[in-house]
């Protein structure tokens, strides 16, 4: 086995802004490996309130290096393993490699992955597209700027209500909210009568990710599905999720990859829960990751390409909200001409 990687600091169409800050730009490392002359593909996005930077990624991948190429590679879930006991706390780079790994492995079987999977293409769900936070007007931009059926509206804002009085406005198609923990019970109890009458259909992280006892409180009087993002980790979160949510936003940096996620799915649906799968703003190599994924999901935010302004890889194309893959082995994708940079930084 042999190990490549790369950093790309991919730019937005527009500023990204959420209730924790307002980026330009989205850094992400890029992992491929490589056995019997195939080659799989995997990315991690930096997110800077999670404290894994880039360099940090990078570093832990220069430690462990040699034994990830000792190892005797034969499946993802085997694989996987060894690296979550390799690299426990670092779930960015677990996620970049096992992603690696099931293309690598996609390609060895010949397949796409959600044919492993036993899963098929059918009705599946549509994507949303992401409207940060920015004045009404601009935000109304936005949303002329791509037509869509359904926006997810970032808030946490002191004018929450007037944002979305605006765009509802302005747009007939579907709306989910996502405050990323930018709310407090008090706020939250507030929005809810509003946000059904403006028909919004889900509200995603409305309270911090640590405030299980008042999201109870919230569950118990809401009417509209409630779904855990920032506080839905990885497996073991699962059961609070259960108590406090109606459904769980799985993401594939944050819970460690597709393998943990595979379990998460089948866990979440045990214990009652609706299952999303959300973005990090990857580009079409994770976000191909995800698209595997659609025939086992509720909800899907996969917008990344759409909101970057170039992307590194082709495979996935989308049409108002419906997902295209191109049916290659694995993960499906190719890097875009010229998108690879000449610098492995393990070389």
């Amino acid at each position: 086995m042999k190990i490549r990687c790369w950093t790309y600091n991919l730019p937005f169409k527009h500023p990204f802004t959420i209730s924790k800050g307002t980026k330009t730009h989205q850094p992400s490392l890029i992992v491929e490996i490589e056995q019997f002359g195939l080659k799989g593909y995997g990315e991690a996005p930096a997110i800077a309130y999670y404290g894994i930077p880039v360099e940090k990624m990078l570093h832990d991948l220069v430690v462990v290096r040699s034994k990830i190429e000792r190892f005797a590679y034969t499946e993802p879930k085997r694989f996987w393993h060894f690296l979550h006991h390799l690299i426990p706390a670092n779930s960015f780079l677990a996620c970049a490699l096992d992603m690696a790994s099931w293309d690598l492995y996609g390609k060895l079987r010949n397949e796409p992955l959600y044919r492993l999977w036993k899963t098929q293409f059918g009705h599946n769900v549509l994507t949303d597209y992401t409207i940060g936070i920015d004045t009404p007007e601009r935000m109304k931009h936005k949303i002329k700027e791509l037509e869509w059926p359904i926006y997810k509206i970032k808030l946490g804002t002191n004018h929450d209500i007037d944002i979305l009085q605006s765009l509802r406005a302005a747009t007939d198609a579907v709306i989910r909210v996502d405050a990323n923990a930018g709310w407090d019970l008090k706020k939250a109890l507030f929005m809810l009568n509003q946000l059904q009458k403006l028909r919004i259909e889900l509200i995603e992280q409305p309270l911090g990710k640590d405030d299980w006892t008042n999201m109870q409180i919230l569950k118990e009087q809401s009417g509209i599905p409630l779904i855990a993002d920032e506080s839905c980790v990885g497996p073991k979160d699962l059961e609070k999720c259960a108590e406090s949510f109606h459904g769980i936003n799985i993401k594939l940096t944050k819970c460690g990859g597709i393998t943990p996620a595979l379990d998460m799915i089948i866990s979440a649906r045990n214990l009652g829960l609706q299952v999303m799968m959300g973005s990090m703003n990857e580009s079409s190599v994770g976000s191909a990751a995800i698209a595997q994924f659609l025939p086992q999901l509720d909800y899907v935010d996969m917008d990344g390409p759409l909101l970057l302004a170039s992307d590194i890889a082709t495979g996935l194309s989308f049409d108002r909200g419906t997902v295209k893959i191109s049916e290659r082995p694995g993960l499906g994708i190719e890097f875009a001409e010229g998108s690879q940079p000449f610098m492995d930084y393990l070389h």
